[in-house]
């Protein structure tokens, strides 16, 4: 069976998956893009976001990569997919990332909101599930066609597929930068106890990579 994966998802110092008060203006919190000083300059988000052909190659880079290989699709939350709250005023809201988005595949996007299927271009289509997290990941395994699926977060949704043990492998990357507020990814998160333990950690200059394995236990 195809692997549930998170990939890239970085906190700071103080566990913060992301800063205070979301909107247009800073769509991961207010100080949440210097999580990312790690993953930007790399090749691989130059060329996946910016369409720049050179970059930064290396250790971040090779865990950025990572991130996109052997993945047939993706399930976000609703704050990941864009600032609108409750029931959709319209469809004039398309997602941050343009027309063609980064992921170039199926994208599962939880709400408790209907909404029809978004077709992007790229091969993006993005599908509004209501169901909850459980029948999101099988709509995703079917999508994904053998391939594994990418848990982007944010970190409620994150949470809620740890707490039911469904994430397989967690590449999380430790920023050295303080938010002092917003959502901490492990709040209320006993790892250990739901099976999950570090198999691989890995520093460079700009970020600490940790790999979290969930183990084969009898409960």
């Amino acid at each position: 069976m195809s692997k549930l994966r998170v990939e890239g998802f970085t906190i700071s110092l103080d566990g913060y998956g992301a800063g205070p008060d979301q909107d247009m203006n800073n769509p991961l919190g207010v100080g949440g893009t210097a999580l990312h000083a790690w993953a930007i300059p790399t090749l691989t988000f130059q060329q996946k976001l910016f369409g720049n052909d050179s970059g930064e190659t290396g250790v971040d880079d090779q865990y950025a990569a990572r991130g996109f290989q052997n993945i047939g699709a993706w399930i976000l939350g609703r704050n990941m997919f864009g600032p609108v709250r409750g029931a959709w005023p319209d469809e004039s809201w398309r997602g941050w990332w343009g027309e063609n988005p980064v992921y170039q595949v199926p994208v599962f996007v939880l709400t408790h909101y209907p909404r029809a299927p978004l077709v992007m271009d790229g091969g993006t289509t993005f599908h509004f599930v209501t169901e909850g997290p459980v029948v999101a990941l099988e709509r995703a395994r079917l999508a994904a066609g053998g391939k594994d699926v990418r848990l982007g977060g944010g970190v409620n949704v994150i949470q809620q597929y740890l707490r039911l043990r469904l994430i397989d492998q967690m590449h999380v990357a430790i920023s050295p930068v303080l938010l002092g507020s917003g959502e901490r990814l492990f709040e209320g998160i006993d790892l250990p106890a739901l099976g999950y333990a570090c198999v691989k950690h890995e520093a460079t200059a700009r970020a600490t990579h940790l790999i979290l394995s969930r183990q084969t236990r009898d409960f």
